[in-house]
């Protein structure tokens, strides 16, 4: 390190000055200062400042024997990282934050962003966000992430006044009533040899269970892989739900955080795995909380073993829900995706053969090695759709795999809302096109879909009806795709942009955009250029009288 001098601090770029590198010291106090840990130190200074002074961040790469250009870039990469210029700006006290996925703009949060900035005083900060994972509270609204609230004027403004900026703990099933009802019971069996891994992916394999982040893999066969693979084993538990309308992950984490915890530890015992990561979106700091104290209470009576867990926040990417990016922020990176091969069970954190499995896939893993694999196929291989937009009862619903929209619409959301019939659905979230009405009635499992230009994808099922256009709901999605684009493929990077301005005039630029899609979806590194052009050629398919 180089030696202090209480005068000043020199490193390429920005003066690093003697105050600031006490301020650092003082937050980071004992913690490593390792890379990997980057994204973790820029947290804890924005949390403790109320955004990032370019000051604080010259003095962080000092601290951590970094450059100011890899600490900047880093940080400017996240959408929840605030950079000011210290010298030159000054930054709001605190920040409120609107909701403006598909389902909160249906229920009016353009109106509601438009009054909170008029009301709120000119040291709160006011901006729209990326869908939070929240849209069974349409409109929802967060202040400083760290209270989400269904979004009316008078509910934001009594929380910034009472300067609530600390989360609220849902209610939960806690590591007590969970052992008594048998919970980490299968965890001990498999430790004690009661149970062999060939057993335990058995069941998986009669379960017929696939991964639920989107891509449904068969979740025995990726177990699998690793156990060739050379040792150390890495587990990484993909928390980062940011498609738009998904926030099953979510309910798994509040209501049976355990169930999660439980399965990720028996997958790190079936490929030897000696440390486990979870990654939580940013947008769930009350999961966090809850987590950080819940590990502690597992590690207290020695369930964790020899397992480490480590729990890491994201910073507001999308693109981090993409296996390979995630990895990367994990290791204090920009989220970039990685080309492949090799893949993660091959070379994935840090270089080690890594396990990547969806929250929900987890959860399901209880009921599978307690009934037994046939009888969760027998059940219809329950799993939770995220249902929101123009029913009268959005939320989680539990239904069996290759349910219809029409039956989730009326048989578990309570039928259309008030005043609306049904003009349409996305049967994935934002990704998975947007499908017609005359479609409802079409499983929604893997392998129904795509042969009408959809896919299941994450089971996020917004509903549109004969009030929305459907054409808008493109050019906004498109542009979501554009803003959350990481930029490193020239496919996914200009195709977004261009894609969004052909869309402005659909009819005449049909060929254009098809043309364009093909290029995205064949060319693009990974799962958003692939997939950011299907609202464009779904509208262009099944909805051409809302296209101008």
């Amino acid at each position: 390190m180089p030696k202090k001098n209480k005068n000043n601090y020199f490193t390429k770029g920005r003066e690093v000055e003697a105050k600031a590198i006490d301020t650092v010291q003082a937050l980071l106090g004992g913690l490593p200062r390792d890379h990997e840990l980057l994204i973790e130190h820029l947290h804890l200074i924005q949390d403790s400042v109320g955004h990032i002074p370019l000051n604080l961040l010259a003095a962080l790469a000092e601290e951590m024997h970094l450059s100011q250009a890899d600490v900047y870039e880093v940080a400017s990469f996240y959408a929840h990282f605030t950079l000011i210029d210290d010298a030159a700006e000054t930054s709001p006290t605190l920040t409120v934050r609107v909701c403006d996925g598909p389902a909160c703009k249906m229920d009016g949060a353009d109106g509601l962003l438009a009054a909170l900035q008029k009301s709120l005083g000119e040291h709160i900060r006011v901006t729209s966000t990326p869908c939070m994972g929240a849209c069974d509270r349409a409109p929802a609204a967060a202040v400083a992430f760290n209270r989400v609230a269904p979004a009316s004027i008078d509910a934001i403004e009594d929380a910034v006044d009472k300067g609530l900026t600390a989360p609220t703990l849902p209610d939960t099933l806690d590591m007590d009533a969970y052992m008594k009802d048998g919970g980490y019971d299968l965890l001990q069996a498999c430790r004690a040899g009661e149970r062999s891994v060939d057993d335990v992916l058995k069941e998986i394999d009669l379960s017929g269970l696939r991964g639920l982040g989107g891509a449904g893999f068969p979740v025995a066969d990726k177990w699998r892989f690793l156990l060739d693979q050379p040792k150390p084993r890495v587990l990484v538990v993909n928390a980062d739900e940011g498609e738009p309308g998904t926030f099953k992950d979510r309910h798994c984490l509040e209501t049976d955080p355990h169930r999660v915890l439980e399965a990720a530890l028996i997958a790190a015992w079936a490929i030897e795995a000696d440390s486990i990561y979870i990654y939580l979106r940013d947008e769930y700091p009350h999961i966090r909380q809850l987590l950080a104290r819940e590990l502690m209470r597992l590690d207290s009576i020695g369930l964790l073993h020899e397992t480490a867990i480590h729990l890491r926040r994201g910073a507001g990417s999308y693109v981090c829900g993409e296996e390979t990016a995630l990895l990367e922020s994990l290791e204090g990176k920009r989220g970039l995706p990685r080309n492949r091969p090799p893949y993660p069970a091959q070379s994935g954190l840090f270089g080690r053969p890594t396990l990547i499995n969806n929250v929900e896939t987890l959860y399901w893993l209880r009921d599978i090695f307690r009934d037994g694999g046939e009888a969760y196929r027998n059940a219809g291989c329950q799993h939770f759709y995220s249902v929101s937009g123009r029913v009268r009862e959005p939320g989680i619903k539990q239904a069996p795999r290759g349910i219809s929209a029409q039956q989730l619409i009326d048989e578990y959301s309570g039928g259309m809302a008030e005043g609306h019939s049904l003009k349409g659905f996305l049967p994935g979230g934002a990704a998975g096109s947007i499908l017609p009405a005359s479609l409802a009635d079409v499983p929604l499992d893997f392998g129904s879909l795509e042969e009408h230009g959809g896919f299941i994808g994450s089971s996020a099922v917004i509903v549109l009806s004969d009030q929305d256009n459907v054409a808008e709901m493109a050019r906004d999605l498109t542009g979501f795709f554009e803003d959350e684009s990481c930029g490193q493929c020239t496919p996914c990077r200009i195709g977004c942009e261009k894609l969004g301005h052909l869309l402005e005039e659909a009819t005449d630029n049909e060929t254009l955009i098809q043309e364009l899609a093909v290029t995205m979806a064949e060319a693009s590194i990974c799962g958003l250029g692939q997939s950011a052009a299907n609202p464009a050629l779904s509208v262009l398919k099944y909805f051409r009288d809302d296209v101008s």
